[in-house]
């Protein structure tokens, strides 16, 4: 949304130049909106998300870190762009992240996690960048011999800034076109903001036998409340809402060649929420599963539809999803939304064989 505002200007003029009065009424509707979006940054602006969340687990879900069933550690990376065919400068998102179990062989029948997060992301004309780094700590404890339950926190550092010189703002409007060269009312205090953040979450997991496994688990972002404002009143609109994400996954393995992987995820913050639901479904292409077919499709309720295509050989994994727009911002975007591509790499501290897998695997 951020994003959309700062570029009004451009698509304004493309829009409507033929009615100079449904101009000046925009300029009137966006300046309001501008303001809006600045005094109330915090409560209005909602966090990073990725559509394949199943496969950026870190910044899901705290606990998921070292919840690794079918590996020692795993790396991952993921590219999100957003919009493009309608912003000359689209959401770009980026992340980067990578864990590992640890002690296994000390604590008995547990083990802890340790990973770390990165995640970018650049939109609007004015430069908006977000750039934040969090380590993450999980405990993972076997209940039996068909449970676990885990939890964990993360602490991490999160920066923001913008290019104010790229941005043009409502009383920059003369009439026909906005013109930067023109002095503003508009001030910000800082173009640079930085604050510290944390996560917490649980994860239960369910594996009766070798063809099911089920886990749900629960984290809620921002506890401790920072504050973000590029401004100098740190009142309590600056404060960044918590935000709480539920999922509920399963794998299940029909025979030797299909396994079903459907996924329920939701969350909420501030007076914004989001369900998606969907189901992949891995085809074996070989004897013990070193290569696999990924087929899916998800459904974010009363926004897109989210088809997506992947392939995996051996321990490295890839994903592609489109997000197509079921909103009523397919007006502007012609039923595009979002593009998503992953990567995720999962390895062995020792032989493959030495390793009992807790879900099912081919």
């Amino acid at each position: 949304m951020k994003s959309y505002i700062f570029q009004i200007s451009k698509y304004t003029r493309k829009a409507f130049k033929k009615s100079h009065k449904q101009l000046c009424i925009l300029t009137s509707i966006t300046f309001f909106t501008f303001h809006f979006l600045l005094f109330n940054f915090s409560l209005t602006a909602q966090d990073l998300h990725f559509s394949q969340f199943f496969n950026s687990p870190l910044s899901t879900n705290p606990a998921n870190t070292g919840f690794i069933p079918d590996a020692d550690y795993r790396l991952g990376a993921q590219y999100r762009n957003q919009y493009s065919n309608i912003m000359s400068s689209p959401y770009k998102t980026f992340s980067v992240f990578g864990d590992a179990q640890l002690f296994r062989d000390k604590i008995q029948n547990g083990w802890i996690g340790l990973g770390g997060l990165m995640l970018s992301d650049v939109a609007g004309s004015g430069t908006l960048r977000s750039t934040k780094i969090y380590a993450s700590v999980a405990y993972h404890q076997m209940l039996g011999n068909s449970s676990l339950l885990s939890a964990g926190f993360n602490l991490g550092y999160a920066n923001k800034r913008i290019d104010v010189s790229a941005l043009k703002f409502p009383d920059q409007f003369d009439g026909h076109f906005f013109d930067s060269n023109l002095p503003t009312s508009v001030i910000l205090n800082n173009t640079s903001i930085s604050y510290f953040d944390m996560q917490a979450g649980v994860n239960y997991a369910f594996f009766p036998n070798d063809d099911i496994y089920c886990n749900a688990g629960y984290s809620i972002h921002h506890v401790n409340k920072p504050k973000e404002s590029f401004f100098d009143n740190q009142d309590a609109n600056s404060m960044i809402p918590m935000r709480h994400i539920g999922f509920i996954n399963a794998i299940l393995k029909l025979n030797s060649y299909v396994i079903l992987k459907p996924n329920v995820y939701y969350t909420n913050q501030a007076n914004a929420s989001e369900l998606t639901m969907g189901m992949i479904i891995n085809y074996n292409l070989s004897q013990k599963g070193e290569k696999q077919l990924i087929g899916g499709c998800y459904y974010r309720i009363k926004d897109a539809v989210i088809p997506m295509l992947g392939f995996q050989i051996n321990q490295l994994i890839f994903n592609f999803s489109y997000d197509a727009t079921i909103s009523t911002l397919k007006a502007f975007n012609r039923y595009k939304g979002a593009s998503e591509f992953s990567v995720i790499k999962n390895g062995f501290y020792g032989s493959k064989s030495d390793r009992q897998s807790l879900c099912p695997s081919f």
